[in-house]
């Protein structure tokens, strides 16, 4: 198993590890819109993991100049519970660091307590906050 850049060749292979683990996720974080926004800004900021011949886990991270995030963090199913959703995390969190970036946030939606337990394994904490958004576009 490799932790690579992504590459467009890759493209199916995440899009069918995202559909298999954020099957609810709305239109606007599906692959063919999130892939190429990514792609567009700080390209190499995204990385999957490789298994074999096929795409098994995926993290993209983004960084302002202030404060890094990490999205859609996937493991395919069953590749979870090896350690390889830490290692992604651990990869995203290096080349932040390298960029200067001080403190990682990420959002966790309320009702995944397994993934918020995973991240709290992996010294992130919850903190008191308000996560509010605004769409730009209809």
């Amino acid at each position: 198993m490799t932790i690579r850049r992504f590459d467009l060749r890759d493209f199916a292979g995440v899009e069918a590890l995202w559909n298999a683990c954020f099957p609810d996720d709305p239109p606007h974080s599906r692959a063919q819109v999130a892939i190429p926004q990514k792609l567009a800004f700080q390209p190499e900021l995204f990385w999957v993991a490789i298994g074999g011949e096929r795409v098994i886990g995926s993290i993209m991270a983004g960084y302002d100049g202030h404060r890094g995030w990490l999205y859609s963090v996937a493991v395919l199913p069953g590749e979870q519970g090896h350690g390889l959703g830490a290692r992604l995390v651990r990869t995203a969190e290096d080349a932040l660091r390298a960029l200067g970036c001080t403190k990682v946030n990420l959002q966790v939606r309320d009702t995944n307590k397994a993934v918020a337990g995973f991240y709290a394994g992996l010294g992130y904490a919850e903190e008191p906050r308000i996560s509010m958004g605004r769409w730009l576009q209809d």
